[in-house]
């Protein structure tokens, strides 16, 4: 098994993830990037694709993607309708490629956003970063804090692919915030020398979210409302 990342539009990740010959797509942006690596890599079944949530930087690829691959299974939320061809729902399980999937509600950054946790791996979209998480675009913070502290509560050594290299910016933020963090400072300095050698930063790790992630640390739900604000105006 084996998980690559796809650069997509300015920012975006999508991510690939292969057992033998076949091959899950999560989050297609855009079309090209996939399409060029299944074109590079002749042996592989493009096995299915899975959608977080309703965003054209997370489904805009999958419609030119089927077009080339008919009949590919695309699974969503109720927000993908339009593309998914199978709808899935919090605590249900999806099999593929001899795991079980299980689905997270995730709510806050959408009202129907989802995660796939397989193995020690989640797929989490826009929904938690690398100190991060979405922006709060439903307007339901607490929907947004129940989330966050939900990712808080997988194991610690859980990979987190989120969708988007935001890693150097929350980072920053981190430390403005929380400037006596030492993780937060080891994890930047890291981020930037991957930046600088053109390296993905992701994934992370709920270890590594619950040491630097200022949303997963705040102690209550008015501390997360006053971060995420903040956060909306740093640069």
């Amino acid at each position: 098994m084996t998980v690559t990342a796809l650069e997509a539009l300015s920012d975006n990740y999508i991510w690939l993830y292969q057992k033998d010959q076949n091959l899950v797509v999560v989050d297609p942006g855009e079309a090209q990037p996939v399409l060029d690596y299944l074109a590079n890599h002749e042996e592989l079944h493009l096995t299915a694709i899975l959608l977080t949530h309703n965003h054209a930087d997370h489904t805009g690829g999958v419609k030119e993607i089927v077009a080339v691959y008919p009949g590919t299974t695309v699974y969503g939320p109720e927000e993908c309708r339009a593309y998914a061809t199978n709808i899935v729902h919090e605590g249900e399980t999806i099999d593929l490629l001899d795991h079980k999937w299980e689905i997270m509600s995730v709510p806050g950054h959408t009202n129907g956003h989802i995660a796939y946790l397989v193995e020690d791996k989640v797929f989490c979209g826009d929904a938690l970063f690398m100190a991060g998480c979405g922006r709060v675009f439903t307007g339901d913070y607490q929907a947004q804090f129940e989330t966050v502290n939900k990712f808080g509560q997988l194991a610690d050594d859980t990979k987190v692919y989120a969708a988007h290299e935001y890693s150097d910016t929350n980072l920053r933020f981190a430390k403005e915030v929380d400037p006596s963090n030492s993780a937060v400072s080891k994890a930047l300095k890291k981020v930037q020398q991957q930046r600088e050698n053109n390296e993905p930063t992701l994934p992370s790790t709920i270890e590594i979210e619950k040491e630097v992630n200022p949303f997963i640390r705040a102690k209550d739900f008015d501390e997360f409302v006053q971060l995420r604000n903040k956060r909306d105006g740093f640069n």
